[in-house]
C-alpha cells in the first residue's frame, strides 16, 4: 500500500504505512526544532525539553505517564538531534489511540513542574558528566564544535552545567511555544495501523494545535575547519579526521553516502582491510557521513594506542589520496548492495520506518520510495566517487584527537599531506 499522507486544517502532517505481518506500531511526533534552534543563552534547552515532556501534565503525573503506557505493554521515549525533537511509542495495534492520547498530552499540556525541573536538571549534569568522561563520545562533540566553531550547530546537544541549571519553567513554556507549531511537525505511524482512523486520531487531540510559529529558522552554517587536541593520560588515543560535507539537498549527497562505505563501512572497507587488518594500527576505524539541512560533515573515526598514533595518521591519509584516484565498480556494487540491504531491513522495524519517514517529510516535504533512492544510487559511477573523493578531501581538514596524542603530527602536517595539497603525501611518511 505504501506510504498514506494527510495534512489537517492547521497543517500538521499525518503519515502512515502499513506493515504486514507486525503486529505493533511504532508512533511518533517529529518536530523540525533542535538543539540547532536554540539561541545562545539556550545552550542545552531543546534536550532538557525532550527529558521533561514526561515529567507530568495537567492530567497525568510522571508516574501515571510511565504506568499508563506500561499498563498495555508499550513503550515510551523522546530524543533530541541537531536539527529535530521526536517523542515516540511502540504498543499493539489496540492501543494505538492511547499512545497518541499520551503524546499529544505531553506536546500541548507539559506543566513543567519547578520540583520535576530541578531533579532532571540534576540527571542532565550527570549525563554531562558521563560524557566527558567517555572519550569515545566526547571526541565527537569536540569534532562538530571545532568544524562549526561558534555556532549553535557545532554545540553540544546536551548544553553545559552553568545553562542547565539556569532554565526555569517559564523558559521551557516559552521555547516551546516559539519553536513548536504544527507545520514544523509530523506526526507519522508504521505497522499495524489504519490511515484513516490514526488521522482521526490524531485530529482529536492535535487538530487544534498552533498552526504557525514566528521564529526564524537558523541561519546558515558555514564549516571552518581547525584543530583540537586534549592530551589524557588514557589507553587508546579517540581520533577524528574530518572535512566538509554535503547537505541532504544536494547532488552529492548519496553519493558522500557511498564514498564513506567504500572507505570505512564494513570489515571489506577499505579503512578497515588496511589499517586494522593488514597492519594491526587500532582496532576501530570507520568512515561516516552526516548531513544536515544545509552542510555536512564528512570523516574518519579511529582509536588507537598511544604507540601507534604516530603511524596511523599517515595510512588514513594515504587511503584518501588512493580512493581520490580510483574506486573499482566491484566496491561501488558492493557499497550499493550494503545500502539497498540497510534500506530493505531497517523496513522490517517499525520503529526504524516511522523514523525514517518523518526525516524524510521534514527533509524533503514528502516520503521518498526505496525505487526511487536505489535510482538515485544506480546513477552512481566510479568516476563520480573519484571526483567527489578528490574535492571532500582538498576541503578545510578538522581534527579532533582526546587521549595519548602527544606524538599526532602537527596539524598543518597533516593538512599539507592531504589531497589536493601542494606538499607531497611523502613527507608524511613513517
Amino acid at each position: 500500500m505504501g506510504v498514506e499522507v494527510s495534512r489537517l486544517s492547521n497543517g500538521l502532517t499525518v503519515a502512515t504505512e502499513t506493515l504486514p505481518s507486525i503486529e505493533s506500531v511504532a508512533l511518533g511526533v517529529w518536530v523540525k526544532s533542535g538543539a540547532r534552534n536554540e539561541r545562545d543563552d539556550e545552550h542545552g534547552m531543546a534536550h532538557l525539553l525532550e527529558h521533561m515532556a514526561f515529567k507530568g501534565t495537567s492530567r497525568r503525573s510522571a508516574f501515571q505517564i510511565a504506568t499508563d503506557i506500561e499498563n498495555v505493554g508499550g513503550e515510551i521515549n523522546a530524543a533530541t538531534s541537531v536539527e529535530t525533537t521526536s517523542y515516540y511509542a511502540r504498543v499493539l495495534s489496540d492501543d494505538v489511540p492511547l499512545a497518541t492520547d499520551i503524546l499529544a498530552d505531553i506536546l500541548t499540556d507539559s506543566n513543567f513542574d519547578a520540583g520535576e525541573l530541578e531533579r532532571e536538571q540534576h540527571v542532565i549534569l550527570q549525563e554531562i558528566g558521563a560524557a566527558h568522561d567517555t572519550p569515545d563520545d566526547i571526541v565527537f562533540d569536540r569534532f562538530t564544535e571545532t568544524a562549526f566553531r561558534h555556532q549553535t550547530i557545532g554545540r553540544s546537544i546536551l548544553g553545559t552545567p552553568e545553562t542547565v541549571q539556569s532554565f526555569t519553567s517559564a523558559q521551557l513554556h516559552s521555547f516551546i511555544e516559539r519553536q513548536y507549531g504544527a507545520e514544523r511537525m509530523v506526526v507519522v505511524a508504521a505497522g499495524d495501523v489504519r490511515h484513516d482512523k490514526f488521522v482521526r486520531d490524531v485530529e482529536a487531540r492535535l487538530g487544534s494545535f498552533r498552526s504557525k510559529v514566528e521564529t526564524p529558522l537558523p541561519t546558515y552554517a558555514q564549516y571552518v575547519g581547525g584543530d583540537f587536541r586534549e592530551d589524557r593520560d588514557l589507553m587508546d588515543a579517540q581520533i577524528i579526521l574530518g572535512f566538509e560535507g554535503r547537505a541532504y539537498h544536494v547532488r552529492d549527497f548519496y553519493a558522500s553516502q557511498v564514498l564513506s562505505m567504500i572507505l570505512g563501512g564494513g570489515m571489506s572497507s577499505r579503512l578497515f582491510q588496511e589499517v586494522r587488518e593488514k597492519r594491526g594500527l587500532c582496532y576501530s576505524v570507520y568512515a561516516f557521513h552526516w548531513g544536515f539541512s544545509d552542510t555536512g560533515v564528512f570523516g574518519v573515526h579511529s582509536a588507537t594506542g598511544q604507540t601507534d598514533v604516530s603511524e596511523l595518521i599517515p595510512v588514513i591519509v594515504g587511503e584518501l589520496q588512493k580512493v581520490g584516484e580510483s574506486i573499482s565498480q566491484e566496491e561501488l556494487d558492493r557499497a550499493r548492495a550494503q545500502y539497498r540491504a540497510g534500506l530493505i531491513m531497517s523496513a522490517e522495524s517499525a520503529s526504524s520506518r516511522a523514523s525514517q519517514i518523518a526525516r524524510q517529510l521534514l527533509l524533503f516535504g514528502r516520503p521518498i520510495g526505496k525505487d526511487e533512492l536505489m535510482e538515485r544510487l544506480g546513477a552512481l559511477t566510479t568516476a563520480r566517487l573519484t571526483d567527489l573523493s578528490a574535492r571532500l578531501f582538498s576541503t578545510t581538514p578538522t581534527i579532533a584527537a582526546v587521549g595519548p596524542v602527544g606524538s599526532l603530527a602537527a596539524y598543518e602536517t597533516i593538512r599539507d599531506a592531504l589531497p589536493g595539497s601542494e606538499t607531497s603525501l611523502r613527507r608524511m611518511a613513517v
